[in-house]
């Protein structure tokens, strides 16, 4: 999680590339044919899945973790007094106290995840084809590479606006759902 997300995607080319990389010969080891991993469009995306879930799994536990570790203790005293057993105690206490901070860390994650530029550039540089292409990595390649900023910023800014009423719409209904779930 502290590696800068460029390293960490120059480290995974490495372990991803065809001839050299561990992924392959550990595939061959066990009598599989090996993956072009980066420059096939179902195993690249398979190898960038991978690197963002490496990279940011770590924040996530650490959020989640924080948030358990903040409850009250007093519904799991009232629980156990209760006679609830420990999937009881989690479907109708811990999971519901959770509501929130998993709302918030998914909704951190997706806006992350929509930013995600970097890995695909050292990765794949958008291909095969655009196959790995990121709608971030799409807007630098607009206004950076082929200098069309004018196009570049309208395309920003509608994609903001997209985002924000998409991230409004899933965290009301990720809200929704874990007060439902809490309540059965």
């Amino acid at each position: 999680m502290m590696t800068t997300p460029v390293v960490m995607a120059a480290i995974w080319q490495t372990i991803f590339h065809e001839s050299l990389g561990p992924v392959n010969d550990l595939l061959g080891m066990l009598g599989l044919t090996k993956i072009p991993w980066l420059t096939e469009s179902g195993p690249a995306l398979v190898a960038l899945m991978t690197v963002e879930v490496w990279q940011w799994t770590p924040f996530m536990f650490l959020l989640l973790l924080a948030g358990l570790l903040s409850l009250p203790r007093e519904p799991f005293m009232a629980a156990a007094i209760d006679g609830a057993g420990t999937w009881r105690t989690f479907r109708k206490v811990t999971f519901p106290l959770m509501a929130p901070v998993s709302v918030a860390a998914v909704v951190i994650r997706l806006i992350e995840a929509s930013k995600l530029s970097d890995s695909v550039y050292v990765l794949t540089s958008g291909g095969p084809g655009s196959s790995t292409e990121t709608p971030g990595y799409y807007l630098y390649i607009q206004g950076l590479r082929d200098q069309q900023t004018g196009y570049s910023g309208a395309m920003s800014l509608t994609y903001l606006v997209l985002m924000i009423v998409t991230l409004t719409v899933v965290a009301a209904l990720l809200t929704r759902a874990f007060k439902l779930k809490g309540d059965s």
